[in-house]
């Protein structure tokens, strides 16, 4: 059976000319991603709706003591290319030497003309028919040879989630003739056969087309003859799947939903730092368990002994040690590279990362995530953008760097700019929320409220301006809704590994540095220039104390730390509403930064710092004018 060769394993960004032995093509959401795990052991993210694979992802396969490259291309809709996602896979096409095209089982008649417009590249090519188990419970009966007969390709029933029929897909392709080779029409994706949806663009003029009433008609006698619907009984599942987009209802399956997995990341992740069950206030019920009595128990002793050895006051007891606080070592304030430095990403930051990637990958793997798009397209609309942009805006809530990378499955650059910005400015990530709602909701949970209100204001306000400033095509939400799906656990644990592994990688390093750097400058008295300079500023028109000015300035590397160093300086509730919004709000953190370079260009994304800076100067000046006292 296929055998991983993770080594070779490395998702890229685009590039053209890749060459494959077996490259998988397919519209988005049909558990490509998943068969292509199956296929190569190597893991990626899949997830219950489109666009989970924006770029391509290589691998190896172990078959029969040979080795063959696989390639797992973004999902299009068709060979003529609407967005970057759907670009990407057709310059894959040209380099592959065999395809399987992966087909939803159950709704056969939306795949197949993607299916015609394969075969007639004229490449060697099965078709994987997955999700064979959901047809068959859906009453949908498919007559597979009769299928491969009228396509003139292999046809084989899969289901990538399980493994079944996987091993005969892999045998139907290796056997496939490769003398049949496609016709060389210069390489470039508009010169091959295509049904031409969008006839305007030089690019797909003066080369054959497929007629798209043609290949419709086509569709439809193939479904005819070789598919036969069985009388089904509708499910809750399928009566839920309703609700959630309905006008009415949708609202309430929106809030439900959310205040559920609010509840659910607030549990687990106290929990896992304290020991506590509880929603809000004092827990119900408290076991010995938990991060903070770790670190107490644990590493507490260790670091007094050394803080002993290196003496109180010193430079390397301040470096490593950093300020005894009533003779003892506070985890969160003494700010020490093996104290606050250690603390801080892993026991009070790293929880909150576990549930809210936990929670996330559960709205992910149902099919929920897709109908909450369609629920808020008309608001969605309103700032400019489509209901897709929700996907994006939730996956920034993690971490905005997947959040701003996300863009790339918006159709168009005035979209990809709009989401991209008010993500980096209205949209906190989990580790700053984590450290929010710790700090802050000492002080009640009003506070924490008044801040996601004041971010979601902010959020609406600046997506109005930019709808009505930014030029640009404004298309309408295209997009395939999944069925509800129970979540295979071994794939939600999978999938919460990679992305707890992928935060210790990048920030822990960014943590120790920051701790050291911040350290360094408290030692050689350097922000007390920098606060001079920017007291204007902070303590003017923000009221915050000009020691605040140190932590703004660290945000730029790690937010969540930031947070965390207003923690010594006393602020009142005001000031703190002001230092977590203006947080929130000011330079992307730095791994953000670069990625929006990258995604959105020099130009855009200056344009977006830009639009920051006014605005968290307008929005810290304004809360602290407006708030009496």
């Amino acid at each position: 059976m296929a055998k991983a060769n993770k080594d070779s394993s490395k998702p890229t960004r685009k590039r053209k000319h890749v060459a494959s032995d077996i490259l998988l093509v397919g519209q988005p959401n049909v558990g490509k991603s998943v068969l292509f795990s199956r296929m190569t052991g190597i893991r990626t993210i899949a997830s219950n709706y489109p666009g989970t694979t924006v770029g391509y992802t290589s691998g190896r396969m172990r078959f029969a003591n040979d080795i063959y490259d696989v390639v797992d291309a973004p999902g299009t809709y068709s060979l003529e290319p609407l967005d970057d996602a759907a670009k990407v896979a057709v310059d894959l096409i040209d380099e592959a030497r065999r395809i399987i095209n992966v087909v939803d089982a159950t709704h056969l008649e939306r795949h197949l003309t993607l299916t015609l417009e394969l075969i007639a590249q004229g490449k060697p090519m099965v078709v994987a028919l997955n999700m064979s188990d959901e047809a068959r419970h859906k009453g949908i009966e498919i007559d597979v040879s009769r299928l491969a007969k009228r396509l003139g390709v292999p046809v084989i029933p899969t289901v990538a989630r399980t493994g079944e029929g996987v091993k005969r897909l892999i045998l139907a392709t290796l056997s496939l003739d490769l003398k049949k080779i496609g016709r060389e029409e210069g390489g470039h994706p508009g010169h091959h056969p295509h049904i031409a949806h969008h006839p305007v663009g030089n690019h797909t003029r003066g080369h054959k087309h497929i007629p798209e009433k043609k290949a419709w008609t086509k569709v439809g006698e193939i479904v005819d003859e070789v598919q036969i619907l069985h009388h089904h009984h509708h499910t809750f599942g399928q009566w839920f799947e309703e609700a959630s987009v309905h006008p009415v209802w949708g609202g309430l399956v929106a809030i439900l939903v959310l205040a559920v997995s609010f509840i659910l990341i607030r549990i687990i992740g106290e929990f896992l730092i304290g020991g506590g069950i509880g929603i809000v206030g004092n827990p119900w019920v408290e076991l010995p368990f938990g991060t903070e009595k770790l670190f107490e128990v644990a590493w507490k002793p260790v670091m007094m002994k050394l803080s002993g050895l290196l003496g109180e006051g010193s430079f390397l007891h301040n470096l490593f040690i950093g300020q005894l606080i009533g003779g003892q070592i506070d985890f969160m304030q003494s700010f020490g590279i093996l104290t606050s430095g250690l603390f801080i990403p892993l026991g009070a930051v790293l929880p909150y990362i576990v549930s809210f990637y936990f929670v996330l990958g559960i709205l992910e793997d149902t099919g929920y995530l897709p109908r909450l798009a369609v629920f808020l397209d008309n608001i969605m609309h309103r700032l400019g953008l489509h209901g897709y942009a929700i996907i994006p805006t939730l996956l920034g809530l993690g971490c905005n760097v997947p959040g701003v990378m996300a863009t790339r499955i918006l159709e168009t650059k005035r979209q990809r700019f709009i989401t991209a910005t008010l993500i980096s400015i209205a949209v906190p990530c989990a580790a700053l929320q984590a450290m929010i709602i710790g700090l802050v909701g000492e002080r009640g949970l009003w506070p924490v409220a008044l801040i996601y209100g004041i971010l979601f204001v902010v959020w609406i306000l600046i997506g109005v301006i930019l709808r009505f400033t930014s030029k640009g095509f404004r298309p309408e939400l295209l997009i395939e809704i999944p069925p509800y799906r129970a979540p295979s656990w071994r794939a939600l644990g999978s999938k919460l590994w990679m992305r707890i592994t992928g935060f210790l990688k990048e920030a822990l390093p960014v943590v120790l540095g920051a701790v050291v750097v911040v350290n360094l400058l408290y030692q050689f008295n350097v922000f007390r220039y920098i606060a001079r300079a920017a007291a204007p500023v902070v303590s003017f028109l923000w009221g915050l104390p000009k020691e605040a000015i140190a932590p703004l300035l660290v945000g730029i590397l790690r937010k969540d730390v930031a947070i965390g160093m207003f923690a010594p300086l006393n602020l009142t509730i005001k000031q703190l509403v002001i230092g977590s919004v203006v947080l929130s709000m000011f330079f992307p953190c730095i791994a953000t930064f670069v990625i929006m370079f990258r995604e959105l260009g020099l130009k855009d994304a200056l344009k977006s710092i830009g639009i920051m800076f006014i605005a968290v100067i307008i929005v810290g000046t304004a809360i602290n004018f407006l708030w009496p006292g």
